[in-house]
């Protein structure tokens, strides 16, 4: 008996939070080509394509030019949504908060669907059109933002900020709606982009997403330290000489951007933000610089696996990946509920 003890305690000494989370790291890393390469190789034919890789040179264009960008463009925007998630609840000190919930991807989807308005659906060239989506969906995330803060008066409050982030959600999303109806030719790409797909993702929203991501977690990297301090509260956070002001500036420019690029591309896909930071809380205990990285490791698998499904469930047909997140996510948010509940604690 006190050899197993002995050994227990010795067990417990090498597994330290920062090596669990290393293993997490590597784990995820791990998915993450494993559901490349099969993202890659799966499409409505099944493993056609890829069997005849060699001998047909329109199967191998269907594969690295249509499958491969796909699957790392749903990769990288579920990273950026795991990424903004985990930013939102350390930045607001709350585990409900998401881009969703704060009204930032409403104003991001009001963005897009004004630049769709104003300069049509065919720009000159994909680039611009990738930018300029970007940049508006950027500008209407930030804006939701900070209606959501004036509207709750600050975070101190953590069902105000939800209510003002609910309400500032519902009136953009009002808004959208309305310059939909007002320019019919853009019915069709909202009506795709509400539904959230990456099946239009290319090399060229690839690129925009990695540069966008590698900013974003340089960006929550560098003021992990002061998410850290939130954590413990306002005047603790204060009495560490942390510049607040300016810190949660950045911090909340780094979700309006990571949210921003991300619907920009795919559209409005929900619940990534809001389990991938909950799916690395309940796997290991770590600090934000750790969390930023992990919950965006987690948020590109998720999305990545639900794409894969999305594409397989019902093939040659697909289903929105937007809406497999939605009731994928669902259920996972009203089992937490549920298992909080029951074990007499909140979300």
């Amino acid at each position: 008996m006190p050899t197993r003890n002995a050994a227990a305690h010795a067990h417990a000494r090498l597994t330290t939070p920062r090596q669990r989370a290393a293993w997490l790291l590597l784990a995820l890393a791990v998915l993450t080509v494993l559901l490349t390469a099969l993202g890659a190789s799966v499409g409505s034919t099944g493993f056609d394509s890829v069997l005849r890789l060699a001998d047909d040179p329109m199967a191998a264009r269907i594969v690295w030019d249509i499958r491969l960008p796909r699957s790392l463009g749903a990769w990288l925007a579920g990273a950026l949504l795991g990424l903004s998630g985990a930013v939102a609840q350390g930045l607001f000190r709350n585990p409900l908060a998401e881009p969703f919930l704060l009204g930032s991807a409403s104003g991001a989807s009001l963005g897009v669907a004004s630049a769709l308005a104003l300069f049509g659906t065919a720009p000159a060239t994909a680039w611009l059109a990738k930018l300029g989506l970007t940049g508006a969906a950027f500008v209407g995330a930030v804006v939701a933002v900070l209606l959501t803060l004036q509207l709750a008066r600050g975070v101190q409050h953590t069902l105000r900020l939800l209510l003002a982030g609910v309400i500032v959600g519902v009136v953009l999303g009002a808004i959208k709606d309305l310059i939909t109806l007002a320019s019919p030719d853009i019915i069709a790409a909202m009506q795709g982009f509400n539904l959230g797909s990456a099946g239009f993702i290319g090399w060229a929203s690839c690129v925009l997403m990695a540069l966008a991501w590698c900013v974003c977690m340089a960006g929550a990297w560098v003021f992990s330290r002061a998410l850290d301090g939130l954590s413990l509260g306002e005047s603790t956070a204060a009495s560490l000489g942390l510049p607040l002001v300016p810190m949660r500036v950045a911090l909340v420019a780094v979700l309006a951007l990571s949210t921003g690029t991300a619907v920009a591309q795919t559209g409005l896909i929900a619940f990534v933000g809001l389990a991938a930071p909950h799916l690395v809380r309940s796997m290991v205990k770590v600090t934000h610089a750790w969390l930023v990285l992990l919950a965006s490791l987690m948020g590109g698998v998720l999305l990545l696996g639900a794409d894969v499904l999305a594409r397989w469930v019902i093939a040659p047909q697909e289903l929105p990946v937007g809406v497999l997140t939605a009731v994928l996510g669902g259920g996972y948010l009203l089992w937490l509920m549920h298992r909080r509940t029951g074990q007499g604690g909140v979300l």
